[in-house]
């Protein structure tokens, strides 16, 4: 059996909320990301790391579509959500992004208040039957995103005015408000100190209680801690993808062991 079948058998074994199949992307000329298949577990985090440029950021895009945002990028193979098609010509872009969120790498409030940050998505969407409903969902949000309790009381001052820590937990309300079925999380603590980083962390691991989250993280250490399925880019290849302690310990690719132990990077 080739390696290909291996891993194709391997993913159809695992409780799938999302499933890429033989996914490439090309930006013009460029193959950014070559044939990749896995699946993404509900209620579970699915960490993606590689040296930088390897195609990681690429591939989470393809989750939601974002990459259609760049003219010159096109996108082959499939991405199903609960089994359908997302690339589907009748799948509206806006409601997919409603069902699979994102937060990015730099914290980008709107420039809003906090509270119209928050109740943007919902407000879109037609979530809510009056004013004491998105009260309901605003602060939802902000609680899930344990960040209600320092912003209760301001809730009507401009959200860019928040520490960066603070700026991104307010992005991950504004992106929990919608009632996601998938959190992607871009590289969400490169711009934050450790104490936001472990704030961050702590939150990932209660909303994976509810949600399918997967994060593109540069810190091998991070991924240790977050993840519960670890996949390894190197050069636009899905190198390995499996269980994170199984991968940082036990590698089965010589490339996986080198980027763990720092010879490739």
């Amino acid at each position: 059996m080739n390696d290909m079948n291996r891993l194709e058998q391997q993913v159809d074994a695992w409780n799938a909320k999302m499933s890429a199949r033989n996914v490439q992307v090309y930006y013009g000329e460029t193959y950014a990301v070559k044939d990749v298949s896995i699946e993404v577990e509900d209620k579970a985090v699915t960490a993606l790391i590689g040296p930088s440029g390897c195609g990681k950021s690429t591939f989470l895009r393809c989750f939601n579509r974002m990459n259609e945002t760049v003219q010159t990028c096109r996108v082959k193979g499939k991405i199903l959500l609960d089994g359908e098609d997302i690339y589907d010509k009748r799948v509206d872009p806006v409601q997919l992004r409603a069902k699979v969120g994102m937060v990015f790498q730099k914290p980008n409030p709107f420039p809003k208040s906090i509270y119209d940050n928050v109740a943007y998505g919902p407000k879109i969407h037609g979530m809510y039957n009056g004013k004491s409903e998105l009260d309901e969902i605003v602060e939802t949000a902000l609680r899930r995103a344990a960040i209600w309790d320092e912003v209760k009381d301001r809730l009507d001052t401009p959200g860019t005015g928040l520490s960066g820590g603070q700026q991104q937990r307010l992005c991950i309300a504004r992106a929990v408000a919608t009632e996601p079925e998938v959190l992607l999380m871009d590289e969400p603590c490169s711009a934050l100190d450790p104490i936001a980083t472990g704030q961050i962390e702590e939150l990932l691991d209660e909303l994976r209680q509810k949600i399918a989250v997967v994060i593109v993280t540069h810190s091998m250490q991070q991924a240790a801690r977050v993840s519960q399925k670890t996949a390894f880019f190197h050069m636009g290849d899905l190198v390995e993808f499996g269980q994170t302690g199984e991968m940082f310990t036990n590698p089965s690719d010589p490339r996986t062991e080198s980027y763990i132990t720092g010879r490739i990077g």
